[in-house]
């Protein structure tokens, strides 16, 4: 039988300037260079903020297929609690270019939000990136907590 040891390291990524992510816009931004280099998948990603939504860390959890990925609590706050996160910032792509929600969005926001309160770390929103042209709003992005869903 194998038993590892697991262990935290931290690696300084980079000095940047001072971002506060306080509103969707900010958060597609952040993540966009992340979308682009594979435009063609879902790929679920989670942001770890400090209590002043400064980003301390980002992650992508996983990488799905044209239509979907799986996302689940554990992977998702795994992360975060190393990274001594006050809260989360989830964000998701749609390939196709509609930041519209599907039902299995919704879903996986409800569940982030529930492990979030159990685990003492509030999921702040859930930004779904598209594109300004798929987007009937001309946004290109849908934020679940201006929906007033997280």
């Amino acid at each position: 039988m194998r038993v590892y040891e697991a262990r935290i390291q931290y690696n300084l990524v980079s000095l940047g300037e001072d971002v506060v992510l306080d509103t969707p816009a900010k958060v597609t931004e952040y993540v966009k260079d992340l979308y682009e280099a594979n435009p063609v998948q879902e790929q679920f990603v989670v942001i770890m903020v400090d209590r002043k939504n400064h980003p301390i860390a980002r992650q992508v959890v996983t990488t799905g297929t044209l239509t979907g990925s799986l996302v689940g609590a554990r992977e998702t706050f795994r992360a975060a609690i190393l990274a001594n996160a006050a809260s989360i910032i989830a964000s998701h792509n749609h390939p196709s270019g509609s930041p519209e929600p599907s039902q299995a969005d919704c879903q996986v926001t409800r569940q982030l939000r529930q492990a979030g309160d159990v685990l003492g770390i509030q999921l702040v929103d859930h930004v779904i990136v598209g594109t300004q042209e798929g987007d009937p709003a001309g946004r290109g992005w849908y934020s679940f907590r201006e929906a007033g869903l997280v």
